[in-house]
C-alpha cells in the first residue's frame, strides 16, 4: 500500500464529500485521515484526506481525479508519500536551526532537510556536524540581486520544495517573494508592530509586557504581513529582564517554526484569503 495526501477547496454544495470518498472508493483507496472545514463567510469548503492505495501513481490519480475536481471547481493538491525537501537560510542566531536539525534527525519535521545556507559563517560548523551542506552568499546592499539568484540556483540544485527562514536577517524582494511564492516560511518575534528595530526584547521589558510570542508565515512582499501559519504564546511576568525574555522569546520562535514546517510538509496549511487553514 502506497500513502497519498489530498487536499483541496472549492465553493461550498452540496455533494463534494460524497464525490471525494466515492472517488477513493471506486480506486480501491483506504481513507486513513479526513479533515474538512466550511467557511461560512467566504461559503468555501477546505478538505484534506491522507489515504492509502495499492495500485497506481500521482498522476494517474491526478488525471483521473481530474473530472471531479472540474466539476465542483476545485483547487486541489495530490501527494504521495515522498518527503518534503528543505533549504534551511539563517544569519548568525542558531537556536530555530538547531531545533529544526534536531526534529529532522529525530524524524519528527515532516520534510527533510538538504542544505544550509547563509549569509555569515557563524554556523557552519552546526550545519556540518549535522552532515548537510553549507553555503555561504553574501548578501548586502551592494550584491543583493546576485545574492537572490544564487539562492534560485540553489533552490533548483538541491530540488528544495520549501525554503524555511530560520531567522534569517535580510528581506527577499518582491520579486524573489512572487518566484518563490507559497515556498518560503519565515519566523519573528510576535512583538511587531509594537517594538521595531534592534532589541526588541529590551523594548519590551522597558514597557512590562506580560506575554512573549512567536509567528511564522509565509513570506509575501508585504514585510512580516503574510498568511500566518503558527503562532506560539508564552506568559511572563516582572522578573523576567531582557535576557530572560529573549531566551523565551527563542524558545517560543522555535516552537512556532517547526510546527509551521512539520505542518507544511504534511501539507496540512491551505491559504484562505489572507490567512491559513490549518488541518492539525
Amino acid at each position: 500500500m502506497r500513502n497519498f495526501t489530498l487536499t483541496l477547496n472549492c465553493p461550498e454544495r452540496t455533494g463534494i464529500v460524497h464525490a471525494v470518498t466515492s472517488f477513493l472508493v471506486d480506486h480501491g483507496c483506504d481513507i486513513v485521515e479526513h479533515q474538512q472545514f466550511d467557511d461560512d463567510e467566504r461559503n468555501r469548503l477546505f478538505l484534506r484526506t491522507a489515504f492509502s492505495c495499492a495500485s497506481g501513481s500521482v498522476d494517474d490519480l491526478v488525471r483521473e481525479f481530474d473530472p471531479v475536481a472540474r466539476e465542483f471547481s476545485m483547487k486541489y493538491g495530490l501527494w504521495d508519500e515522498r518527503r518534503t525537501r528543505i533549504l534551511v537560510m539563517v544569519s548568525k542566531a542558531g537556536h530555530c536551526l538547531n531545533d529544526l536539525l534536531f526534529r529532522w534527525r529525530a524524524g519528527s519535521l515532516g520534510g527533510e532537510i538538504v542544505a544550509v545556507v547563509s549569509n555569515h559563517e557563524d554556523l557552519r560548523p552546526m550545519a556540518e556536524a549535522a552532515g548537510l551542506d553549507f553555503v555561504h552568499v553574501p548578501n548586502n546592499a551592494g550584491n543583493k540581486p546576485a545574492a537572490e539568484q544564487r539562492l534560485l540556483e540553489l533552490v533548483e540544485e538541491y530540488q528544495a520544495d520549501l525554503v524555511v527562514l530560520a531567522r534569517y536577517m535580510q528581506v527577499l524582494s518582491n520579486d524573489l517573494c512572487a518566484k518563490l511564492a507559497g515556498r518560503v516560511i519565515n519566523i519573528h518575534h510576535s512583538f511587531l508592530p509594537g517594538f521595531k528595530g534592534a532589541k526588541p526584547y529590551h523594548q519590551a521589558y522597558d514597557r512590562g509586557v506580560k506575554y512573549v510570542g512567536a509567528t511564522a508565515h509565509y513570506v509575501t512582499p508585504d514585510l512580516d504581513e503574510g498568511p500566518i501559519i503558527e503562532q506560539e504564546v508564552l506568559r511572563v511576568d516582572h522578573t523576567f529582564d531582557p535576557r530572560a525574555l529573549t531566551a523565551v522569546g527563542r524558545d517560543a520562535e522555535a516552537l512556532a517554526l517547526s510546527r509551521a514546517v512539520r505542518w507544511h510538509c504534511e501539507h496540512r496549511v491551505m491559504p484562505n484569503g489572507n490567512g491559513t487553514v490549518v488541518f492539525r
